[in-house]
């Protein structure tokens, strides 16, 4: 009997229990459904996913087969023209994700066709873990406790007996260029580099983006690459298992499991604020506000005047990727500088991440923003200069993105206003006063907070 393997965010085939399960039934016929809704995005993301579908198809002898349309009407037509039973998924977790497949198991259904799902994107799924009362988790370090505690189990081998159901019509993939290394090989070739090398100092060097100090995973966890319970697993068994750096990274893991944990629960935190007690906090709007507008521009084309945001922003267009620690600086300087809702920002970041994750973006914005998981953030207003000279002490990073200022020297970069020449190459002054816009940040928090 033949069973379709309904591939989404899981594209591979080490640690697959979804695969495994399909093979229980006889021969495999892995099945991508490209959405509408994904041409429609366009962007780095698009194109990284096309292109971990295309390496698969390679992985698959060519069994792999792509279909456009709707999935709830090409899914159940895919089942019927090889006469399976039984459709595999891994579990979905977005707001999205979970509706799209109720609509797609009511179409099998009527069709006396099984859904069956096994395993997920985390290393353990989103809504499994409750505090002792019954409640989801708010905040994260006693999620992270209950994680570790739960544990997971070993990651699933590749099926020894599998056999692809071949011969399949496929629509074409589009001719794509993914900026950066996509597929299950690339993946495991990442991973390896990074357990040999920036893994030893991960726990000094995770937070100096002029350094090659991080994993550079999320892209390859987004799109299911590999699974963070192979990582999770290669971990445990590293000599340095038990050091800073090691464990510092597994806290990451759980961070990203953390966020999805909250969107599950709360999925209106998709879009809206957390905290909806803070719901009400006053924003500029840049769809009526030409200021607002004009800062919203300035801050996506790196032009705001300050180095340290500017070479962020400019890192995301260029490479579809932007360093964490310039994450929480240039969202923090978009709400509390400029004073714009995050969504204006979340959005932006989905639109050229290559690893933008609903949940891990949104809710990272949320943190920033301070309407978020965190306990008590909003008077954590990020200062760009003192993060540069931190984090970027020689300057580096920035001269990497903002050519303009690759003329002064150190640390001086991070404050061009303050060398004579800092302008003379057609970097533009600062939008706004730090100091001021810290000050009525907290205003507006204090007047929301007494309302």
């Amino acid at each position: 009997m033949t069973s379709v393997l309904w591939l989404r965010r899981d594209l591979r085939l080490h640690d697959h229990p979804a695969l495994m399960a399909a093979t229980e039934d006889g021969s495999v016929l892995p099945l991508v459904v490209v959405d509408p809704a994904l041409d429609r995005a366009g962007g780095p993301r698009r194109d990284a996913y096309l292109g971990a579908v295309r390496a698969l198809r390679e992985a698959t002898d060519g069994a792999l087969v792509v279909r456009r349309g709707r999935p709830e009407q090409v899914v159940p037509a895919v089942a019927a023209e090889v006469g399976a039973r039984r459709v595999h998924v891994s579990a979905e977790a977005t707001p999205y994700g979970r509706r799209r497949d109720e609509q797609v198991r009511a179409a099998l259904e009527s069709a006396d066709v099984a859904m069956v799902a096994r395993g997920c994107p985390y290393a353990v799924g989103p809504g499994t873990l409750t505090t002792g009362s019954g409640t989801p988790y708010k905040v994260f370090t006693p999620f992270s406790r209950a994680w570790r505690d739960h544990g997971w189990p070993a990651p699933a081998p590749v099926p020894t007996d599998l056999h692809w159901h071949a011969d399949v019509d496929s629509d074409p993939l589009p001719d794509v260029e993914p900026m950066h290394p996509v597929g299950e090989d690339a993946a495991r070739a990442a991973w390896a580099d990074f357990l040999d090398g920036p893994l030893e100092t991960y726990g000094e060097d995770r937070d100096r983006p002029d350094l090659d100090g991080t994993s550079r995973m999320s892209m390859h966890l987004k799109h299911g690459t590999i699974h963070p319970r192979t990582l999770l697993h290669d971990l445990a068994r590293h000599p340095a298992a038990q050091g800073d750096s090691a464990q510092r990274y597994v806290n990451e893991l759980c961070w990203r499991e953390f966020y999805a944990d909250v969107l599950w629960q709360r999925p209106d935190s998709a879009w809206g604020d957390l905290r909806r007690e803070l719901s009400s906090m006053p924003y500029a709007d840049p769809a009526t506000d030409e200021d607002a507008a004009g800062l919203l521009d300035a801050w996506r084309a790196g032009r705001t005047g300050y180095p340290m945001v500017d070479a962020g922003m400019r890192q995301l267009a260029r490479e579809g990727w932007m360093h964490n620690r310039l994450r929480m600086v240039t969202a923090s300087f978009l709400v509390k500088d400029l004073h714009i809702w995050w969504p204006h920002g979340a959005r932006h970041f989905l639109d050229l991440l290559v690893d933008g994750d609903l949940a891990s973006n949104n809710h990272g914005w949320q943190w920033a923003a301070g309407t978020g998981t965190d306990a008590a953030p909003y008077f954590r207003v990020f200062n760009p200069v003192e993060q540069g000279k931190r984090w970027d002490p020689q300057g580096d990073y920035v001269r990497r993105y903002v050519p303009e200022l690759a003329h002064v020297a150190g640390k001086a970069v991070h404050e061009p206003w303050k060398v004579l020449d800092g302008y003379a190459h057609g970097y533009p002054e600062p939008v706004v006063d730090h100091a001021e816009e810290r000050r009525e940040a907290l205003r507006r928090y204090e007047e929301t907070r007494r309302s």
